[in-house]
Order: structure tokens, then sequence, then C-alpha cells
């Protein structure tokens, strides 16, 4: 008897949202972290990315640079290295300086 039966290739995984969403929203749940791709009425069935490059929003006055592995603050809703009470969502893929708003990062859940 098998132990797996594969599904699908796991860049997308299957979300109905409670409530709607946004394209680009970032969603939490529980340690798996995903961006929707498109917006999602609530109760409608979708997808949420949990693999791929993206840009994420960052603080200004820091800078990231290629491979530093980032965290998700569902709190104040950007990237950031600071592991605790937050939640791992994947690695700089091009170095961001203080001064950017955003950070181009790969997505590994």
């Amino acid at each position: 008897m098998p132990q797996a039966t594969f599904i699908q290739d796991g860049k997308y995984i299957d979300h109905t949202p409670v409530s709607a969403l946004q394209s680009g929203e970032v969603v939490v749940q529980g340690d798996l972290v995903g961006v929707t791709v498109r917006p999602l009425a609530a109760g409608e069935l979708g997808s949420l990315a949990v693999d791929g490059v993206f840009d994420f929003n960052k603080n200004t006055g820091v800078a990231f640079t290629v491979g530093t592995i980032l965290y998700w603050d569902d709190t104040n809703n950007v990237v950031t290295a600071t592991s605790t009470g937050n939640k791992s969502i994947g690695k700089v893929v091009r170095a961001a300086a203080s001064a950017d708003t955003t950070v181009r990062m790969r997505i590994s859940q």
C-alpha cells in the first residue's frame, strides 16, 4: 500500500478565504505563508502561491543582502529578519538598500 499519492506540484495550494482578498495579500495559516495571485471573494475557492519570486514590503532603515532568510511580520505586514513571533517565508534574491520600501525574495514553504 502506498504511503503517499501525488496531487500537484505544490507551487500553489487551494485556499477558500473567509473574507475577500486582493491580489498580492499575504495569508498566514499556522506556519504556512502564501500569497494571493488574484482577487478572491469570500467563500471562493482559489489558490495561494507558496513558491516563487515576489517583491515584499519592508521597513525603510533596514537593508538586506542576497541570501538573507526573512520572516513575515503579520502584525505590521512587512518582511523582517527577526524570527521571534514571525513566520519563515523565504530568502532574499536581490539586495535591498535601507531606503528601499520593498525587497525581492523567493518564497519557499
